[in-house]
């Protein structure tokens, strides 16, 4: 059974500057929070919030989890609003239906595959050098990740992946004109989504280890389901790479006011 939790860290104190400060450390203290270990379950989590008061993080489990240690350590241990929320995803995924609208945020690492990086990092340029020197050099190395940097392309990004994962984005509602005039023949609305965030972010697994770059993106807009089961599957399993440092969660909320479910 998955849950959707909502956990809150106090960005003053000590411990909560150093999970936030790098995705790799607040990925462990997230798989701390699940009894089983080592973990194999699949974990998503994004960052909801970052402000200098307090930060609030998204985390979706197929397992119930424990979130004390990280109230203890880095939030507000028996506080108002200091305490984690935890809900059943499970009515969520069982309103999924044919036809039916969501508003929707994702949080992701827009990417594409190339057979040589215009610009290689140092880990880029050590594989292509692993590869030359090998025996089997002729053979075509495998692909690069290489991130979408501007904003149109990481639309693009989003608007050629939909189909694949079960949804579309309709486009934005045309305003009804006021009385006595026509609508503008020539406007054509676009995709209703829009970028409210993007960022890259740069950090280290480890102390003496090579720095990790990510750009990222958050999307938010409206969808459409046309596959309840491949939508299902991306709000489980995450959309793009880089899952393990927040990125890839889709979460929902209703179109229409009064229903319950809400983005975390």
């Amino acid at each position: 059974m998955p849950y959707l939790s909502k956990i809150a860290l106090n960005p003053r104190r000590r411990q909560a500057v150093s999970l936030l400060s790098s995705p790799h450390r607040l990925h462990a203290a997230i798989l701390a929070g699940l009894a089983v270990q080592p973990v194999t379950e699949r974990i998503l989590w994004r960052m909801e919030t970052n402000a200098p008061h307090r930060a609030e993080i998204l985390v979706l489990t197929e397992s119930r989890p424990s979130w004390q240690h990280l109230i203890d350590e880095a939030g507000w241990p028996g506080a108002d609003g200091g305490h984690p929320r935890i809900a059943d995803y499970t009515p969520l995924l069982e309103r999924l239906a044919l036809g039916r609208e969501f508003t929707f945020r994702l949080t992701a690492n827009p990417v594409q595959s190339v057979p040589h990086p215009a610009k290689p990092s140092e880990q880029q340029n050590a594989r292509l050098k692993a590869h030359t020197e090998q025996p089997d050099s002729a053979r075509r190395p495998r692909g690069f990740r290489v991130a979408h940097r501007t904003a149109a392309q990481q639309l693009d990004w989003l608007l050629t992946r939909a189909e694949r994962h079960g949804f579309t984005i309709p486009p934005t509602p045309t305003p009804t004109p006021a009385p006595g005039l026509t609508a503008d023949a020539t406007h054509t609305p676009g995709p209703a989504v829009t970028i409210t965030s993007r960022d890259i972010l740069r950090f280290h697994k480890h102390r003496n280890g090579p720095r990790i770059t990510l750009s990222t993106a958050t999307f938010e807009g409206r969808l459409r389901v046309t596959d309840p089961t491949a939508l299902r599957v991306a709000l489980l399993q995450g959309i793009g790479p880089a899952k393990g440092y927040g990125q890839g969660l889709l979460t929902l909320a209703p179109a229409t006011a009064e229903a319950a479910v809400t983005h975390g």
